[in-house]
């Protein structure tokens, strides 16, 4: 297996990348993500062997198919260490919870920090010092939060030799327990900086410094964010596991809703897919901040400056850059690096915006790859939220509920509709509260959070001093 960048039509043999080396790396060179040069297909014999696995194991049948260059006894007992009901709260690791016939919640929050992005980062801080060990080198991961990647990041990294973690967020727009999880980390490995922005200012920042390539070779910059393909990898597990879940036969088919401001939730879902999963359709959810909504509707995808970045009441989702989404339009158009990359590399950067309305690519997002999407604000959320304590007993959080406003408007007839849940509700108690009258459940573990010592420090969106500062981390 070799990997590929989304900018590059053809990729020179002696750029194509074995996965080791992307683990390490983020981001391409010319800017762009990599993909794996084809999708592995997975047959009907495959599919019903792998309905029998434990998580771990299908974990490890799947991530072989992409890893060719860590020994498979190695990759079985990294997936064995990772995914466990220790560190999950449950054997089934991601256990549907049906709300009524044919709607389920898939609950991917059951890890360290109560969040999906648990499930590709526990992950990925066992892949990091297992390949940093054995290549007797560092890491220095720098990244980029709207709310759970830095905690998940965190967590996962907290005390793993060789590796220090700059986590970027923006200043005072993630919840208190978000803000509370990340900032009483006070390991001597883990920097937090609080952008005065948005998260696109951070997420700016993360591809400014990347691009780089001196510094990001002299300091071994790596990243946790969905831009890794090692992380969007690790997700594509959860959809196949999903599945074998709500179906019987292979003959069926279900559908996904996943809440999603960046694309790498829903990117996983596509990759599922490409391989040969039977998903009909993937619905994609937003906010306010409806950038990937109105791309879906309109061929349109227009970014939005930093005053036009709602700050909404599921403040994950509150992006209007999606860095994965460059990689579904590198399929879309037929794998045409050269186009792709003045997509994005120039129109972008220049007007803010491109479209592929009047392009005949554009039909076959929904056509030949099976996307949906709608969109959910405050008030639909409060009201989600409140329907869906009612009538199936079930709290839900605000991104969460978000997903279940847009599933219900894009079922079918005898096709099960399987929404992601994102997070716990404990990490948005204020919108709880606002919708229920009462705080959600909190984890034991976590009481008395937003109380703990802090260590973060407060910086502007300044590409040079975040370069001092993690060269001075170094020195």
């Amino acid at each position: 297996m070799r990997y590929i960048s989304t900018r590059a039509s053809k990729t020179p043999a002696l750029e194509r990348k074995r996965f080791c080396e992307i683990l390490l790396e983020g981001l391409a060179p010319d800017g762009g993500l990599y993909l794996p040069e084809a999708y592995p297909q997975v047959d009907d014999a495959t599919l019903t062997r792998w309905r029998g696995l434990s998580y771990a194991d299908l974990a490890f049948e799947i991530l072989s198919l992409y890893v060719d260059d860590i020994p498979a006894d190695d990759l079985r007992a990294l997936c064995h260490k990772t995914y466990t009901a220790a560190v999950f709260g449950t054997a089934a690791i991601v256990p549907l919870k049906k709300l009524e016939d044919g709607l389920y919640l898939e609950a991917l929050s059951n890890g360290p920090t109560l969040a999906f992005k648990d499930m590709a980062m526990q992950l990925l801080g066992n892949l990091f010092e297992y390949e940093l060990a054995r290549r007797g080198e560092e890491l220095n991961i720098f990244g980029a939060t709207s709310g759970d990647t830095g905690s998940a990041a965190e967590y996962a990294m907290r005390g793993k030799k060789g590796v220090r973690v700059f986590m970027t967020s923006p200043d005072g727009r993630m919840s208190p327990f978000q803000q509370a999880q990340m900032f009483s980390l006070l390991d001597d490995n883990i920097y937090n900086i609080a952008i005065t922005g948005v998260f696109d200012d951070c997420q700016d920042l993360v591809k400014a410094v990347s691009g780089d390539l001196e510094f990001k070779r002299k300091y071994k910059i790596g990243t946790v964010n969905s831009i890794n393909w090692a992380r969007l990898m690790a997700q594509v597990v959860y959809y196949f596991a999903g599945y074998f879940q709500a179906t019987q036969t292979n003959a069926e088919r279900v559908s996904f809703t996943v809440p999603s401001g960046n694309f790498g939730n829903v990117c996983a879902g596509h990759v599922a897919r490409m391989m040969g999963l039977p998903i009909s359709q993937l619905v994609v959810a937003t906010n306010e901040n409806d950038v990937l909504d109105e791309f879906f509707r309109t061929g349109v995808y227009r970014v939005r400056g930093t005053a036009d970045t709602h700050e909404t009441s599921s403040p994950s989702m509150d992006i209007s850059k999606a860095s994965n989404f460059e990689r579904f339009v590198f399929d879309l158009l037929g794998r045409d690096g050269e186009r792709t990359a003045d997509l994005f590399g120039t129109q972008v950067p220049r007007q803010g915006r491109f479209d592929l309305g009047a392009d005949p690519a554009f039909a076959q997002a929904a056509s030949r790859y099976g996307f949906a999407s709608g969109k959910s604000t405050h008030q639909d959320r409060l009201a989600t939220i409140l329907e869906t304590w009612k009538n199936y007993g079930v709290v839900v959080d605000t991104h969460t509920a978000d997903g279940l406003k847009v599933a219900k408007e894009h079922r079918h007839p005898g096709v099960p509709m399987l929404v992601l849940e994102t997070a716990l509700p404990i990490k948005f108690a204020a919108t709880i509260v606002e919708a229920l009258g009462r705080e959600p459940e909190r984890p034991s573990k976590f009481a008395g959070i937003e109380a703990l010592p802090k260590k973060v420090r407060v910086m502007a969106a300044d590409v040079q001093a975040i370069k001092d500062l993690i060269a001075h981390a170094c020195a």
